[in-house]
């Protein structure tokens, strides 16, 4: 709640005399609609701050201290070029309404800061001597170069009815600034809190549904492509009784030798084409299945999984649970943006978009390094500290990490699959056999004056591996990225 007309009233008259003849040391914007004025008086420093933020839109002095972004924003830097080392004449409030006029008197003359604490309107401008606007804090471009005029005076609500919030007993100098400074401390926190939930739960919602779009594009093509699956078997047959077709023939009836009751099936042709180019045509047709199985059934199960993260983070908005993450990981990545980045320089010279990617038997994402330094990448960039982590024992090869929830033990066909990647892309394939060695990735540490890659490992299990061809086939066919 920004601050009523009458608590503007209250606030000026401590700070107007206190603040008069003060000169601006520094000015700093650490939002873009918080000001912070450091003001030197005789003896002391106070620091001036101005909300420009429309359900908290104040003006007081503060004890706290804000971080300020490494480059300064625009209408800061107009600010400091105009207003840096300039003195304050007098602070005043429009009558009757919630706009405070700050008259500063420095190397360009007479200047003016206006704060329109109005609400959704709030705004703050910089006025000339002949009180044109020169610049404004929310780009209304429409006033810039025009004499200033206040925004439409609506009905006030008076004196008696308006709630009095900030009563200034306590016996220190300037108490009720202070008393306002406490109480927006702790209302800026939670509404910052209610802003990244409704922020964050905005970009869920609109990933969610865009995942969800994916998703059902991709079972759709592969349900097309399953029409395909039993065409090899109908190119054999056709292969198998080529010299029994007669040219212009629409159908075949032939033995199934696949079956072993040997029925007999009948099998369209083109009658248009050659028996050797229906044959083809089958054969084609089933390598176009082969292709969707190959790129599409890993890809509907990362969207899958996504999905299912993205859903119980907007749950957990939902139900009051949320917490905001570390602010360097605020900002959630949309699976098109990350697909974007991956095609990027930079992001290829990290690795990202290089790995080797599966999807396991039970459906969960596997990352394979290709060399030393997308191990490096994949183990310390992409890997969380709680998913799975393997290598082949005692011989140069690649790190394999599976995608885990905090706290969720691998299936053991995830941990089988993983061990036979971890197995095949080392020196171990030429034996076919080996041991694989695992553990949670916060338990693998780089080994200090060694080259990228090599590792140091604990709390580490094992797992004697053979290759099992099997196994393998089917994990390629999960593949994507390669």
């Amino acid at each position: 709640m920004a601050l009523s007309r009458l608590e503007l009233e209250r606030v000026l008259a401590e700070l107007a005399p206190m603040l008069h003849g003060g000169w601006i040391q520094k000015i700093h914007q650490p939002t873009l609609g918080t000001l912070i004025f450091d003001v030197r008086t005789p003896g002391r420093t106070h620091r001036l701050l101005i909300s420009a933020r429309p359900d908290t839109s104040r003006l007081h002095l503060t004890s706290q201290h804000f971080p300020n972004p490494t480059t300064p924003p625009a209408f800061c830097q107009f600010l400091r070029a105009h207003f840096q080392g300039a003195k304050i004449d007098a602070m005043s409030q429009v009558p009757y309404e919630r706009i405070v006029e700050i008259a500063f008197i420095g190397k360009d003359g007479m200047q003016t800061l206006v704060c329109e604490l109005t609400g959704k309107k709030t705004n703050i401008l910089v006025l000339n001597a002949e009180r044109h606007v020169l610049r404004d804090l929310t780009h209304q471009r429409d006033r810039i170069g025009h004499p200033y005029t206040a925004p439409p005076h609506r009905q006030q609500v008076p004196h008696a009815a308006q709630p009095i919030r900030f009563t200034g007993s306590c016996g220190i100098e300037a108490p009720v600034s202070a008393e306002i400074d406490a109480y927006y401390q702790d209302k800026e926190s939670i509404l910052s809190l209610d802003h990244a939930k409704e922020a964050r739960r905005q970009i869920l919602k609109r990933t969610i549904k865009k995942e969800r779009r994916r998703i059902a594009a991709w079972q759709e093509d592969m349900g097309k492509a399953s029409i395909y699956r039993s065409y090899a078997r109908y190119g054999e047959l056709i292969k198998a009784n080529l010299s029994t077709i007669a040219k212009g023939a629409e159908r075949i009836t032939v033995v199934d030798y696949f079956d072993e009751t040997l029925p007999e099936v009948t099998i369209p042709l083109d009658a248009a084409k050659s028996p050797q180019g229906n044959m083809d045509d089958y054969f084609r047709k089933h390598r176009k299945y082969l292709t969707a199985a190959r790129e599409l059934t890993p890809r509907i199960a990362q969207a899958e999984w996504t999905l299912h993260r993205l859903q119980e983070e907007l749950s957990m908005i939902e139900q009051g649970n949320w917490t905001p993450p570390p602010a360097a990981a605020t900002a959630l990545r949309t699976t098109a943006q990350t697909a974007r980045l991956k095609r990027t320089p930079s992001s290829n010279a990290q690795g990202h978009g290089l790995f080797r990617r599966f999807v396991s038997t039970d459906g969960l994402p596997i990352f394979v390094g290709r060399n030393a330094r997308e191990n490096d990448a994949l183990t310390f960039g992409l890997a969380k500290s709680d998913d799975l982590w393997l290598h082949a024992r005692g011989t140069p090869g690649s790190h394999v990490v599976v995608r885990l929830g905090k706290g969720a033990e691998p299936p053991l066909e995830t941990l089988r699959d993983a061990a036979t990647l971890a197995l095949v892309y080392s020196d171990l394939k030429k034996s076919g056999k080996g041991e694989v060695v695992y553990t949670r990735r916060k338990w693998v540490k780089k080994a200090k004056g060694q080259t990228s890659g090599a590792v140091t490992i604990t709390q580490e299990k094992s797992l004697h591996v053979s290759l099992d061809k099997t196994r393998l086939d089917a994990l390629k066919l999960r593949v994507t990225g390669q």
